[in-house]
């Protein structure tokens, strides 16, 4: 049996600082295809059901842009762009698909695909050049212009809720499912996801999870779910703290720490929140 922490239900100490992310090239799930958790919360892993629930689904793109973009209107991010220094280029959309790391370049090359006359698709050829890079080689000064105005148009907004859905959320949420995890799980695993990126590396989502299961048992092992989302915190909080452009963890500290501490592990409402400083609320 692998150790399982003690909750503590004292507060978290609150940091205000910047705090930003990178994302992934990948979608893959590298974990067993027939593994099934082995709890009695089974029907909360059905689609539609659990974090994949419409309202579920919802809660947690608003958690994700208080922490990414300071707002719960996260629809608004669909215009965002700018390069945040973070070596990835220009960071952009509802995720932050970056032109560094082939999420963004996947997006506007299946969007074209459906819409090959929209105001992106003569950036394609300098997106695939910059691919892997943080240059703005070819796409100075026009693309920012061209993807804001790009994001009025409900086809290209559709086009980044499904890079979205494919690369980070229904892999987050299956993924968990398979771990036994409830909503909570699951929206901590997806965050992660978010932030991380869904790799193998020991600074991606994969890397994270091999290392927090190295030292607690996921409930599909029969270990206790609280101790085990406490660990995977753990283990996240040090990778951000790793990273100059991460170091403010307050979006585990005072939110999915707090959640967790609480014992809301359905993530029920009304919630209430803080991230660098600022407390966000949904009832």
């Amino acid at each position: 049996m692998k150790r399982g922490r003690l909750l503590l239900l004292s507060a978290v100490p609150l940091v205000a600082t910047a705090v930003f992310f990178i994302t992934p090239g990948s979608s893959e799930d590298p974990g067993p295809a027939d593994e099934r958790p082995r709890t009695g919360q089974d029907a909360e892993r059905r689609d539609g059901e659990g974090l994949a629930a419409p309202e579920k689904k919802e809660l947690a793109q608003q958690i994700v842009a208080s922490a990414e973009n300071s707002t719960l209107n996260w629809r608004s991010a669909y215009a965002y762009i700018e390069d945040i220094g973070d070596g990835q280029g220009y960071t952009a959309g509802i995720i932050g698909f970056c032109t560094g790391t082939h999420d963004l370049l996947t997006v506007v090359e299946a969007y074209t695909e459906d819409h090959p006359d929209n105001g992106l698709a003569r950036y394609l050829p300098a997106l695939r050049e910059v691919d892997g890079t943080d240059s703005h080689e070819g796409l100075d000064p026009g693309f920012p212009t061209a993807w804001r105005k790009e994001a009025s148009v409900p086809a290209f907004r559709r086009a980044q809720d499904a890079e979205r859905d494919r690369v980070y959320f229904d892999p987050a949420v299956r993924r968990a499912g398979l771990d036994g995890l409830g909503t909570l799980g699951q929206f901590i695993y997806y965050d992660a996801m978010v932030m991380h990126g869904p790799g193998t590396s020991a600074d991606g989502f994969y890397g994270l999870r091999t290392h927090a299961m190295a030292q607690a048992d996921t409930p599909a092992e029969g270990g206790s779910e609280k101790a085990y989302l406490d660990i995977f915190l753990d283990v996240r909080r040090e990778a951000m703290k790793s990273k100059d452009a991460h170091r403010d963890t307050t979006r585990i500290d005072t939110a999915q720490r707090r959640f967790l501490y609480d014992g809301n592990l359905n993530l029920d409402t009304p919630l209430v929140w803080s991230v660098y400083g600022e407390t966000y609320k949904v009832p």
